[in-house]
């Protein structure tokens, strides 16, 4: 899939920039130089989708549409859609958090006004472009813009609670709402036309410095998603859209009660009658935008956590068999060979490590949990397989200076001194994640992907997610004042070192007498 390589971990809302939240312009083109500077291979990204309640791009108004926050207003103007004067003014945002409610409101406001101007400027090579595009995607496309053009007309309401006529989609109110709010769909099209363009025009630019991107797939959907309300039978909702059973994951080191994501499940048996179709449609779409798909919660497909629609945590779901193997063999008759790494973390049993390896998909170690307190050996670098993705911590955790300080002041556990043995680093905590990279690095896994918080070494204000926390999640922002001059060589030392990539091999002469 992919030789020895190392590479980062970072979603494009976390890069800098003076809109208030990262975007696809300028500075995501400064990042990908970075990567090749520091002899990286890889970008990881989480979901791109157009994120809702929470602001976590794991929670989406579509599995297959682009993030509308992350148009590059800069790239408006170069296209001609925006002018100078329209960039002045900028609200005084935070350079390194995310505040998602003035954000919204900013870039909506610009995006508006590059569509107004799009419709009176008439460009006829841009509107052949949109017009392809369009037909291209409109298999998802239609739905998607119709669906939040009525969602904005009540005022970001759930679909459940529209009028029953549009939102169980009688064909007459279909037709209506699409012609009564024709501006406002044509609008959503747009902002899609250019998410995609400008994320194509930078995976190019990624893939001419040798930099392919893995992108991330959530299992799951959201309730308030065009994906449920434009097929709902499909998903584990009454007639009347009441969730019958939702997604979930139980008691772990992360919660007590277990986590109760809330989001519905598959009817596996209506989606087997037409070959996973919207599944297979999914995968093409995502393998458009990215080389390599990392299939968020793995294990579902082979069994899942079922929890009834109404209870109050996760501790009464109940395991579920998935699809399994039928899937997978069903979307590669149609596709070929699929670029997946499978996230096989938590409660991993033989079943799911069997379908993981039937397909040969690599699976993922995360070193902070061979060190925390459940001490997992499996995570351990001696234990690390070569078919597999390290990081040192994932989106879910601590930074790795975070988690270290703190343990290095917990008492009562042995946590931090058996790192220190383990990776033979006594020095100060400041700069013991560097000896855990080296470690991750020094493995014989095909991938490590260090989050970028990580890589600038910063402590637990740098921390993506707190699961099961409600708001204050997905707001960090790196600046580049963080990122000295000497760590890009530092990295690129590290490639050299470990091999990622190889080396190439020399054809040894033989003299022969």
């Amino acid at each position: 899939m992919i030789e020895r390589s190392a590479g980062i971990l970072l979603h494009p809302t976390s890069l800098p920039g003076r809109f208030g939240i990262g975007d696809l312009g300028y500075e995501a083109y400064n990042f990908i130089n970075f990567l090749e500077a520091a002899g990286q291979k890889i970008w990881q990204v989480f979901p791109l989708g157009p994120t809702g309640y929470g602001d976590s791009p794991y929670q989406t108004f579509s599995a297959f549409a682009g993030n509308p926050l992350l148009v590059s207003p800069d790239l408006l103007v170069q296209d001609g859609l925006l002018q100078g004067k329209d960039l002045e003014g900028i609200p005084d945002f935070s350079p390194r958090e995310i505040d998602y409610g003035r954000v919204i409101n900013y870039k909506f406001s610009l995006l508006r006004k590059a569509f107004k101007n799009y419709s009176k400027t008439r460009r006829e090579a841009l509107e052949k472009e949109f017009a392809q595009f369009s037909k291209a995607h409109k298999n998802w496309l239609d739905d998607y813009a119709l669906f939040m053009a009525v969602k904005d007309f009540h005022k970001g309401r759930v679909w459940a609670e529209w009028p029953e006529d549009i939102a169980f989609r009688k064909r007459a109110a279909i037709k209506e709402w699409t012609e009564k709010l024709e501006q406002d769909v044509s609008f959503y099209k747009f902002i899609q036309f250019f998410f995609f363009r400008q994320w194509m025009a930078l995976r190019d630019y990624a893939h001419e410095r040798g930099i392919k991107i893995i992108g991330d797939l959530p299992i799951f959907i959201a309730y308030d998603s065009v994906d449920l309300w434009a097929n709902k039978s499909q998903f584990s909702v009454d007639r009347k859209g009441k969730l019958l059973t939702v997604a979930g994951v139980p008691p772990d080191y992360f919660s007590e009660t277990g986590q109760l994501w809330g989001n519905p499940l598959y009817k596996w048996d209506e989606m087997e009658k037409d070959d996973y179709e919207w599944w297979r449609k999914r995968f093409s779409t995502l393998l458009e935008m990215v080389d390599v798909i990392r299939i968020d919660h793995f294990r579902g497909f082979d069994a899942y956590w079922e929890i009834p629609g109404d209870a109050p945590t996760a501790i009464t779901g109940k395991w579920i068999k998935g699809p399994g193997a039928k899937f997978f063999k069903t979307i590669i008759k149609y596709l070929g060979e699929l670029p997946i790494i499978a996230e096989d973390l938590g409660v991993i049993t033989k079943s799911v490590e069997k379908l993981r390896d039937q397909f040969n998909f690599p699976g993922i170690k995360v070193l902070q949990f061979a060190f925390g307190t459940g001490q997992e050996t499996r995570f351990l670098p001696h234990n690390i397989v070569k078919n597999c993705v390290v990081h040192t911590g994932s989106h879910d955790n601590d930074t790795t200076r975070g988690f270290f300080e703190k343990a290095s002041k917990d008492r009562s556990s042995d946590i931090y001194e058996f790192t220190q043995k383990y990776i033979n680093y006594y020095g100060s905590v400041d700069y013991i994640t560097h000896a855990l990279i080296k470690a991750a690095y020094a493995s014989v896994a095909d991938m490590v992907v260090i989050p970028m918080q990580d890589m600038l070494n910063l402590g637990s204000e740098a921390r993506m997610n707190y699961p099961g926390r409600l708001g204050g999640n997905w707001t960090w922002r790196f600046t580049w004042d963080q990122a000295p001059y000497e760590v890009a060589p530092f990295y690129k030392d590290l490639t050299v070192l470990y091999e990622r990539p190889p080396k190439p091999k020399q054809d040894v002469e033989i003299e022969v007498h």
